[in-house]
């Protein structure tokens, strides 16, 4: 039988099924494919531009510092530059911003609102941004007009007198301003206070008579001695005095509330030889500051300060906004440079001029107008009064706080005083330079700063017009444009770097 057959067969069966097998691994094999060319993407870089915060307030009150959207900053030259703020130019720094802690405001606080509603209250105006941060206070040394009653912190009987002040007492001020004030600096304890008598007590003066009258020379020393005893008195409550004056508005004598004539030469004789000796040892140190009234006298503190022998006691110059202009405080800083100017009253009310409203007066003739005339502080008048611009006895009655609490309910009213003092408060902070910042034309006024901690740079604007007003702000080579609401205030923040 021939057996070579079927092995041939099957090496023929094998090679085809391997034949097979080769082509369908080449099939399915994957392919080697050159890479296909992407295309190049270049990146570009634009720059980010920094930007402006803006917060307004109109004076038909649709606005009250509100924020608005951030304004970008450009580089484009092309734009003609109305404000140019210039950094380097630099000017007095900036002790800060508050009110006057008047009888009447804290006898409200204390007997017209609850606990919750006054401790809200008061880290509102006192607290730091976003709230008010108010750190300056004025408080008067016995009574104002806006006092419940008519006192001194040394009151006799009629004849009697107290040459060593044996009877010196501030029991009239355990109720509610000694409370109140430690209440203020548990929320802001940076608080400086101004303190100021609006008279002697009656023993003390020729008219026997708190209201009206002069001095009597042989109680010059006890005097001085009365308004340093309140420094000491005040500060074993812990209250620390920043400031203190001889006498508000001197040669002022209204026939309704206390006060007292006490004519440049009795100021001078009695900071020279009596109470500056007296508060020159003494830390921290009280700072005195002559006049403490209007724009319109300048040669009253200009008198002051010329005598050397009085001037190395006074630290600067308090003034009032009811006559004159600002511009009398660079008069006195030109001939006095290193004498400080403090904006120690300045009142609003429901009166003719201000039935339009007073923000743009107080921010602009007030705040600006002070600021750029050398003002390290704005000091209000009333901090809070009720409906009935009270509790007063005699003086104003149609004044207005900085807030209205309603006697009835409690409830807190922001009155266009509170907005233009947040427009500065809220943003230049304590320890800030009014850097420089040109003047422009009618109806748009302005000031500038810098913060110390962060270097941030607030400007603060005012358009008076009755129209829009577009402005264009340059510092260095930066720039921006707004148009300003007709009748408007503007507070802009931005990083200079």
């Amino acid at each position: 039988m021939d057996e070579s057959k079927p092995v041939s067969s099957w090496i023929a069966i094998a090679s085809i099924t391997l034949i097979s097998l080769f082509a369908l691994a080449a099939l399915y094999a994957p392919r080697r494919t050159q890479p296909r060319a992407r295309p190049r993407v270049i990146s570009t870089v634009h720059p980010t531009m920094p930007t402006v915060e803006l917060w307004l307030s109109t004076a038909d009150r649709r606005l009250r510092l509100v924020r608005q959207p951030d304004i970008v900053m450009s580089a484009d030259e092309s734009l003609r530059a109305d404000v140019v703020i210039d950094i380097n130019r630099k000017y007095q720094s900036v002790v800060g911003f508050g009110a006057a802690l008047t009888d009447s405001s804290a006898w409200l606080l204390q007997n017209k609102l609850s606990d919750g509603q006054r401790g809200a209250l008061l880290q509102e105006l006192f607290g730091p941004p976003p709230n008010l941060d108010l750190n300056m206070m004025r408080l008067t040394i016995g009574a104002s007009d806006f006092s419940l009653q008519h006192y001194t912190l040394d009151d006799l009987p009629a004849g009697e007198v107290d040459p060593q002040l044996q009877h010196f007492n501030v029991a009239s001020n355990l109720r509610d301003v000694i409370p109140m004030t430690r209440e203020v600096l548990s929320v802001n304890p940076q608080l400086h206070i101004i303190a100021t008598p609006w008279s002697a007590p009656a023993w003390m003066k020729i008219s026997e008579n708190l209201l009206g009258g002069e001095l009597l020379e042989k109680f010059e020393s006890t005097y001085a001695d009365y308004l340093v005893k309140y420094v000491d008195t005040y500060r074993k409550y812990g209250i620390p005095i920043f400031a203190l004056t001889l006498q508000n508005e001197p040669g002022f004598i209204p026939l309704t509330y206390p006060s007292m004539d006490l004519p440049l030469s009795t100021r001078a004789r009695i900071t020279a030889q009596y109470l500056g000796p007296a508060l020159a040892s003494r830390k921290p140190k009280t700072l005195i500051l002559g006049w403490d009234h209007n724009w319109d006298e300048p040669e009253q503190p200009l008198g002051m300060l010329a005598d050397p022998y009085v001037a190395r006691y006074v630290d600067g110059v308090a003034w009032h906004c009811y006559q004159g202009s600002p511009f009398t405080q660079s008069q006195v800083h030109r001939a006095f440079p290193r004498k400080d100017a403090y904006i120690t009253e300045c009142s609003g009310g429901d009166w003719e001029s201000s039935k339009n409203g007073e923000l743009l007066w107080f921010s602009r003739d007030l705040l600006i107008a002070g600021l750029r005339n050398w003002a390290r502080g704005v000091v209000y008048w009333n901090l809070a009064l009720d409906e009935q611009h009270g509790p007063h006895l005699g003086g104003c009655d149609a004044c207005k706080g900085v807030v209205t609490i309603d006697s009835r309910t409690g409830e807190v009213s922001r009155n266009d005083e509170y907005y233009a003092i947040a427009h500065f408060s809220r943003f230049v902070l304590p320890g800030a330079v009014r850097v420089g910042s040109n003047a422009t034309d009618k109806g748009l006024d302005n000031v500038a700063f810098q913060n110390a901690p962060d270097g941030s740079v607030v400007l603060v604007m005012v358009n008076s017009n009755t129209t829009p007003r577009r402005v264009v702000v340059t510092q260095d080579e930066t720039r921006f444009q707004y148009t300003m609401p007709p009748q408007s205030v503007g507070t802009f923040v931005w990083d200079p770097d």
